[in-house]
């Protein structure tokens, strides 16, 4: 039999509507691989306990000719910022070890309605603050393509357990970049859809306005087919956008089978140099350049002189709404609780937070707590949100003149492990490319473009399209997707040296 952990999501959804497979039999292959790979790649916080019950009421529900969704019965991962009710949601922090959620996360309970196979939980940085997932209370997540590597973050966990092929599909959340830039680490597609196009209902907050889920899967058409599954208003989301979104999984089969790329205007930010960016990913960006002007896109240099002051702006503003997000930790309501003998409340609660909270969390809380205080307010968060409207500006000249906008997703490959864990500056220099969109709300995607020639690994590059144009993204995507895969002569993961394999480090 096919190996059902190597097929995308589309191709096994394939074969279980077409009865050549059953979802009991796809969800017990990748329930396999897990326990097979797992223990190194560290990807999954818990492991569902109802996988298999779930995708046998699937199977029972086509036998019986139930009209199902294009995925049911396809699994999937969560990250662990989703609250559920059936597994604990952590969001990778000690302060809310064993939680259970008395409701799921509109996207989770979207999943399930569609008959997606929860697998279980994927690792993350704490409350989703870091770039590389060594932030985890509960451990770091490695890097399939190299177990000494980091796989991104926030959400590492998600992109290494479909890199991995633990799972054909996965949730993430971007609120700086912390899908793409795993997808970029990882050789994996992941998605930032327009903010407000997919709802943050049951998603624990970090930074409320720019917060965003989103897909993490192999495939653009992948990414479609679940984003289709999650998007959409919600009344429980106050910022829930109430447009009629188009599907997106048929926007990625037109940027396949189309000439999407003949015309397409592609803008390259004349501010964003080649110094400070790594040699191979720097190549790639501007090789997947060259495969689209070939075939008819026309390269346009544009200005967006803000851009440079996005990491700055960020890391005031995020740390400010994490500041406010997370005082509902307070040992008293729910989660963890250090009791501080014949101490008074505020004892408990210092204690608890001292306890229950990483050093990134603590270092990013006190920042924001800072720059909200009387007499800084307007010079650092409101200076930041200033920045803020200048960088929409900035996307809205684009814009005006081009289609997308390119860059690589990430300054570099995926790094070391313990690298850069000491060296928050350079950490939040990761997020230089994909920051800006989270501050203007505007939906990104990161698919592969390639590996780079000094260490043969994962590059991403990035495509930016205006508000609720995230449709354009797909079929921008699939198109240099599929015009890659037919130069390269398989997908970037095909080309992944295999877990065991001694002269890759161990890697899958």
């Amino acid at each position: 039999m096919t190996d059902l952990t190597k097929l995308s999501a589309a191709a096994l959804a394939d074969k279980l509507t077409a009865g050549e497979i059953s979802s009991v039999e796809a969800t017990r292959a990748h329930l396999d691989r897990i326990a097979a790979v797992d223990g190194d790649v560290h990807a999954f916080l818990h492991v569902s306990d109802h996988a298999l019950e779930v995708a046998a009421g699937i199977d029972r529900r086509r036998a019986a000719g139930e009209a199902l969704g294009p995925v049911a019965g396809v699994p999937l991962a969560i990250k662990d910022v989703l609250v559920t009710t059936d597994m604990p949601s952590t969001s990778g922090s000690k302060i809310l070890e064993g939680y259970m959620s008395p409701y799921d996360a509109t996207v989770v309970a979207r999943s399930r309605a569609a008959g997606l196979v929860p697998l279980g939980k994927t690792n993350m940085d704490e409350f989703a603050m870091g770039s590389s997932t060594e932030h985890s209370a509960y451990g770091p997540t490695r890097n399939p393509w190299d177990l000494d590597r980091i796989p991104g973050g926030s959400g590492g966990g998600s992109a290494a357990a479909v890199a991995a092929f633990e799972a054909p599909l996965a949730l993430g959340s971007d609120t700086g970049g912390s899908i793409r830039q795993p997808a970029h680490v990882t050789g994996t597609v992941g998605l930032k859809p327009t903010y407000g196009g997919v709802s943050r209902y049951g998603a624990i907050a970090l930074a409320s306005s720019l917060d965003q889920v989103g897909p993490v899967t192999r495939t653009v058409l992948d990414a479609g087919l679940l984003h289709d599954v999650i998007g959409g208003h919600d009344p429980h989301d106050s910022t829930s956008l109430s447009d009629a979104w188009p599907s997106f999984a048929e926007a990625a089969r037109e940027g396949a089978r189309g000439d999407v790329l003949k015309g397409l205007k592609v803008g390259v930010i004349k501010e964003l140099p080649d110094a400070g960016f790594q040699p191979g990913v720097s190549a790639s960006f501007r090789s997947a350049l060259a495969a689209m002007e070939a075939q008819g896109a026309e390269i346009v240099e544009i200005s967006a002189p803000h851009f440079e002051y996005g990491v700055a702006a960020y890391y005031l503003i995020l740390p400010a709404e994490a500041s406010s997000n997370l005082a509902k930790f307070d040992s008293v309501r729910f989660g963890l609780r250090v009791d501080v003998p014949g101490g008074t409340v505020e004892d408990v609660m210092a204690r608890t937070r001292d306890v229950g909270f990483g050093d990134e969390v603590k270092r990013r809380i006190i920042l924001g707590t800072y720059a909200l205080s009387a007499g800084y307010y307007d010079a650092y968060y409101g200076s930041a949100q200033k920045v803020r409207t200048l960088i929409q500006q900035d996307f809205d000249s684009a814009f005006a003149s081009v289609d997308v906008i390119a860059t690589p997703s990430a300054p570099t490959t995926a790094f070391r492990l313990g690298e850069k864990i000491d060296d928050p500056m350079q950490m939040y220099l990761n997020d230089v490319t994909t920051i800006p969109a989270n501050l203007a709300g505007v939906p990104g995607i990161s698919i592969p473009s390639g590996l780079a020639d000094e260490d043969g690994l994962p590059v991403g590059i990035q495509f930016l399209a205006p508000a609720r144009e995230d449709a354009r993204l797909y079929r921008v995507g699939a198109a240099l997707e599929a015009l890659l895969v037919d130069s390269w002569g398989a997908s970037l993961l095909e080309r992944a040296p295999q877990l065991g394999d001694s002269t890759q480090g161990g890697a899958l």
